[in-house]
């Protein structure tokens, strides 16, 4: 079974219509029934695919600029205790870690009151959420809501993060990357250190499918023909401490830090530099296209799209081969250590 993040509106209303329409049981009412497939549309979507076809999915809405909820989660019965819903609240949590917020809450019939949402609260119990409040009057007094809340704040593993990031050279599915997923990566970029607080790297997103034609054609040979985004980076030769300048040194930093974030919000990415800045001076060109003042230089090109197919983990040398203690060639089991 495979998560992935949805972020065509048609398909999100066709996968929600699709799996609420096959739980009345739990999704009585027609009219909040289709007010949960509308706003699904606008919502940040997960699915859960089997075998091609959707299984199961998790909306989650923004209700501060710190917490998100989880709107409405729903998965086939035949489906039901395989791991679906465990896995779509996994995904809603890294992707919400991820994107910068706290905290995630969820609002459902409080415990005690009918065998299937109770459990549903052990459900949530199990994922880490805890009791909140519970506000009896907010959708009936037979139907006393229960609120959840959930702290993001440990939720990402910085070092499985590291670990899991791969250079992707595939296709890339046509869904939208969200301007605000953009600007997420973007900030990430820019949090990277400069050598002397110079910040001599800038960014620029190109989400325009007609500006992104005209920098393709540019590219030769081509990379990154289907990704719906890319984020362009930008140097300036800026001298710092004893006239040195580290240019490349911050332009590198805020690359992995994108591409850190990049994975960690469900999307795939390259790092494509020597390709632009060879003697066919490609980036410059892009440049042009971009309207670049002609100090700063384009070094490199970050494709960012959910990725059609699963990067091939490339082979690595072993760490001994590598690294090492007190000494070049020196292991672990050296004496002393």
């Amino acid at each position: 079974m495979k998560i992935r993040r949805i972020t065509d509106c048609e398909q999100k209303e066709k996968t929600a219509r699709g799996i609420l329409e096959a739980l009345t049981d739990w999704f009585e009412v027609p009219e909040t029934r289709e007010t949960y497939i509308r706003d699904s549309r606008e919502q940040i979507f997960f699915e859960a695919e089997q075998d091609g076809q959707p299984v199961g999915f998790l909306c989650l809405k923004e209700t501060g600029r710190s917490t998100v909820e989880l709107a409405v989660m729903g998965v086939r019965k035949e489906y039901h205790r395989q791991g679906a819903g465990k896995m779509l609240v996994q995904a809603a949590k890294e992707y919400a870690a991820a994107a910068g917020y706290d905290f995630m809450q969820v609002k459902t019939v409080q415990m005690g009151h009918y065998e299937d949402y109770d459990r549903t609260n052990r459900f949530y119990l199990d994922a880490g959420f805890k009791e909140l409040e519970v506000l009896p009057d907010y959708w009936d007094e037979a139907n006393p809501c229960q609120i959840y809340v959930l702290s993001l704040k440990d939720e990402m593993s910085l070092t499985d993060l590291i670990m899991n990031r791969r250079s992707y050279r595939g296709k890339y599915k046509p869904d939208r990357v969200p301007r605000k997923d953009l600007i997420r990566i973007m900030e990430a970029g820019l949090a990277a250190p400069s050598g002397c607080n110079k910040q001599t790297t800038s960014l620029v997103a190109v989400d325009d499918q007609a500006l992104l034609a005209r920098m393709r054609r540019e590219i030769d040979p081509p990379v990154a023909e289907t990704a719906p985004a890319m984020i362009c980076v930008l140097t300036r030769r800026i001298m710092a401490y004893r006239d040195r300048c580290f240019a490349t040194q911050d332009y590198s930093a805020a690359i992995e830090n994108m591409l850190l974030a990049i994975t960690a919000m469900g999307y795939r990415s390259c790092w494509y530099e020597g390709h632009i800045t060879d003697e066919d001076r490609i980036g410059d060109r892009i440049a042009g296209i971009l309207g670049v003042p002609d100090e700063y230089e384009l070094v490199c090109i970050l494709p960012v799209g959910i990725a059609e197919s699963d990067p091939v983990p490339p082979k690595k040398k072993p760490f001994a081969e590598r690294a090492w203690f007190n000494g070049f060639g020196t292991g672990p089991e050296a004496p002393g250590i």
